[in-house]
């Protein structure tokens, strides 16, 4: 079968201006909880893309661990190629794919650290091998094979137990979203769009965008 002749017709619902909350954090939650009622695998999974120095966007799958009314937070290493992007050009972009409720949102906005605080309390909730993967990887870095990574983390078992300190180079981000869209799938491609759009005084303002 061609590529190109792979489609399939979205029907399930559909998106009216009336439909969404005039918060689009309140809409993105509403969404997020449908995710998790529908038991979709791993609704917190999402595309986040950033920019380099030689302004080529770069992206990569990872998952989100909190948002609320200050934005959206995931967890990494900051010397990895997403943190150095990030410490040269502060912006990402956001993508959700709910592919099963035929749904999609796209976020952008400006990215900042997390409180020490913040970074501290997560690492200390996650779970053993997680906490000493963290120790063991310098992310993004060359290995020379896939036994010297697995030597690394042996090392780290044996250097500090139960008890990995979390990294220096290691915490969480947030995206402050000042874009959010909300897609859903129709038929004949006649998708529904809904963008939000952060006006100077902090307000909402909705459009709908042609598919």
């Amino acid at each position: 079968m061609s590529i190109a002749n792979l489609r399939k017709e979205y029907s399930q619902a559909n998106l009216s201006e009336a439909d969404t909350d005039p918060d689009p954090i309140r809409q993105f939650s509403k969404w997020f909880d449908e995710a998790l009622k529908a038991q979709l695998p791993e609704p917190n999974v999402m595309s986040v893309a950033t920019v380099g120095e030689n302004g080529r966007p770069s992206s990569r799958i990872l998952l989100i661990k909190e948002f609320d009314t200050r934005g959206f937070v995931w967890y990494t290493n900051y010397a990895s190629r997403k943190g150095r992007e990030l410490q040269h050009n502060p912006y990402a972009a956001m993508l959700f794919f709910w592919i099963e409720l035929e749904r999609q949102v796209r976020i952008e906005g400006k990215v900042e650290r997390v409180t020490e605080q913040e970074s501290e309390s997560y690492f200390q909730s996650r779970p053993l091998m997680s906490r000493l993967g963290a120790n063991a990887s310098m992310q993004s870095a060359p290995v020379a094979d896939r036994q010297t990574l697995e030597a690394r983390f042996t090392e780290a078992q044996e250097q500090y137990g139960e008890h990995p300190p979390r990294p220096a180079t290691w915490g969480g981000y947030r995206l402050v979203p000042d874009t959010i869209e909300f897609w859903q799938g129709r038929p004949s491609r006649l998708h529904d769009r809904i963008l939000y759009a952060q006006q100077p005084d902090g307000c909402w303002q909705r459009q709908r965008l042609q598919p």
